[in-house]
């Protein structure tokens, strides 16, 4: 595979990309390293600094030997033998006080020199120094100017996987798609070289184009992908929908590459993709296995039919366990069967949601069907009334997404970056934005959520600022729902069943009720599985809000934040304002009017200041 690689290279004509260390000119006083300087290299230099020559001083960054070299006549502009400036070393060592020194004695902010015959810019660019990218910019660099390899800024950016450079170039004017000497594109670099989800998926966000081909061999990004073996790029390519059945100049397709390196993975990955576009002509049951819709009914559907059959079996009038036993048993393979052929787990909350959905559904035509003479049902009626308004506004109201247009999102990486924040804390790669505080992008929804607790499979939805309530809400009248169950089935029990828990004892009676209406008995276990997660969920979530003035996310990832004090045993959070404000605030609690909660927009707060003084509140800025 390598040598396909490497033949693929020197056809096309790709200079093979030299590791910064490779790239630096030979016979320049280096250390090893470039001149990176730390502080143990600094001591031992110490008493040696008025012996160095500039480029050594230079690349440790000795701002007054510099200086003092330069005082004393020495030409910024000069290079040296290998073509290399002072500027070049002073860029690739992040050296941003001695950039602007050297500009100001007149050094030529675009100079081509070394080996790769790259500007000082380029040099910034392959070692990642977004600083001194947006430094040597202000000063007028062109990012657009080729190396000796034929490539720009932003194709070395993506080539090294410096997500934070390539959105920066593209949000001040790069285009997306600017092919290098070569004719590749950013994406078709990042496809071959970066074997992580960024920059490509950065660059899908930016509505690259997917299926350019290259100058020469007329590769798309995802030919390019298979060759290096880049399996991540590959699915993300897929998902952007890239074209399986592109030809190369050769007439090849990334599938034919993919056999080409018997790469099992890349091979039916990519017979999936052409069989979801229909390009095979699948039978009819590989068409229902590649139809998403159809693949997400039948998760949804599955709980609904499992949880009616167990009952149902167990409800037969049949005498013989064995007979029950291989009806349980085609039950567990037919669910096996469904499981392997139509569930997929890129949908998360689909099962879940079905199994939620499911049990109340059943939950509820028990309740109407057996308990209705028996139990007065009035109560009953408002709660559901209450959950079904509080489950849907969980499950389909927007829960805080963070949105922005897309000039909005370049404005916000320039200033992210030109003030030197631009980094994966308070930006997401994802949705081209900055963050808020409280923030967090779900990657199950793959998008921003302002004041994000978690992603809840139940509701099939994230709950944030935007849906909390709603989610307190349906916790509080599912497990009033789960209680009248609960409640039902034992007032159906004492009615029906000729036996009592005083008269009888623990054992006989479970054996008595669970023979007098084995669907019944069924459905009182599945209310006690749903009572001790729901639970266990609202006392959680009542102890955060209330308590701690946190969310789930916060407090099992409170070491992250550094407005949290954390400690062995306790979180102080600058949002917490007692348990009595911290529930008005939450519910926006009036009372007409003589309580005055404090609203905020989570989608628009980015700043938190920890108040010393008393202790405890924030300030937002």
């Amino acid at each position: 595979m390598a040598d396909a690689m490497e033949e693929y290279e020197k056809e096309a004509g790709c200079v093979p990309i030299l590791h910064p260390e490779e790239m630096k000119p030979q016979g320049h006083h280096h250390s090893g390293s470039h001149g990176y300087s730390d502080n143990t290299a600094r001591k031992s230099h110490v008493d040696d600094y008025s012996t160095w020559d500039i480029v050594k001083a230079t690349q440790y960054g000795i701002f007054e030997r510099c200086r003092e070299l330069v005082d004393a006549g020495y030409d910024v502009r000069q290079p040296d033998k290998e073509n290399v400036t002072l500027l070049h070393w002073a860029a690739i060592n992040n050296r941003i006080d001695l950039v602007k020194f050297y500009i100001s004695k007149g050094a030529v902010v675009d100079q081509l020199g070394g080996d790769l015959n790259s500007t000082p810019l380029h040099w910034a660019t392959r070692q990642g120094h977004l600083s001194m990218v947006v430094q040597l910019l202000k000063y007028g660099a062109d990012p657009s100017l080729i190396d000796g390899e034929g490539c720009s800024c932003v194709h070395l950016a993506a080539q090294f996987g410096h997500t934070s450079i390539v959105a920066y170039l593209i949000a001040k004017g790069q285009d997306v798609d600017m092919m290098d000497q070569n004719g590749m594109t950013p994406l078709m670099w990042a496809a071959y070289r970066t074997h992580s989800v960024d920059p490509t998926r950065l660059l899908l966000t930016f509505n690259v184009s997917v299926n350019l081909g290259d100058k020469y061999h007329k590769n798309t990004a995802l030919h390019w992908a298979v060759l290096a073996g880049n399996t991540t790029v590959i699915s993300l390519l897929l998902e952007a929908n890239a074209n399986v059945d592109a030809q190369n100049i050769k007439g090849e397709t990334p599938l034919d590459l993919a056999k080409q390196r018997k790469n099992v993975w890349m091979m039916n990955h990519l017979q999936e993709a052409r069989q979801a576009k229909g390009y095979d002509s699948p039978s009819y049951l590989k068409r229902l296995k590649i139809d998403k819709e159809f693949r997400q009914k039948v998760m949804l559907g599955t709980p609904f039919l499992v949880i009616w059959l167990v009952g149902f079996i167990a409800d037969l009038d049949v005498d013989s366990w064995l007979a029950k036993g291989l009806m349980y048993a085609a039950v567990w393979l037919a669910v096996q069967f469904l499981s392997k052929a139509f569930f997929d787990h890129s949908m998360h909350s689909a099962l879940p949601l079905g199994i939620y959905l499911a049990t109340k559904f059943w939950m509820y035509t028990t309740w109407f069907y057996w308990f209705w003479n028996d139990i007065l049902p009035l109560v009953h009626e408002g709660h559901i009334v209450a959950l079904f308004y509080n489950f849907g506004k969980s499950w389909k109201s927007d829960p805080g997404i963070i949105k922005a247009s897309e000039e909005q999102k370049k404005k916000t990486i320039v200033e992210l970056a030109e003030t030197g924040s631009l980094d994966l804390s308070v930006f997401c790669s994802t949705c081209l934005i900055r963050k808020p505080v409280r923030s967090k992008h779900c990657a199950v929804c793959n998008r921003c959520i302002a004041k994000f607790d978690h992603h809840c499979p139940w509701v099939g939805n994230c709950v944030g600022s935007g849906n909390h309530r709603y989610f307190m809400g349906y916790l509080f009248f599912l497990l009033c729902m789960i209680c009248w169950m609960i409640y039902g089935c034992i007032c159906y029990w004492r009615i029906h069943c000729a036996t009592s828990y005083s008269k009888d004892g623990f054992w006989l009676y479970l054996t008595q009720i669970a023979s007098c209406s084995p669907w019944m008995f069924w459905m009182f276990l599945n209310s006690v599985f749903h009572f001790m997660w729901v639970a266990v969920l609202i006392m959680c979530q009542l102890y955060q809000i209330a308590g701690l003035g946190i969310t789930t996310n916060e407090r099992m990832n409170a070491r992250r934040y550094k407005h949290f004090k954390v400690t062995a045993t306790s979180i102080e959070s600058p949002f917490n304002h007692g348990c009595v404000r911290n529930l008005i605030d939450f519910f926006e609690v009036r009372c007409c009017g003589l309580m005055r909660p404090v609203p905020v927009d989570w989608t628009s707060q980015y700043t938190v200041e920890y108040d010393q003084s008393s202790g405890s509140g924030y300030q937002l800025v």
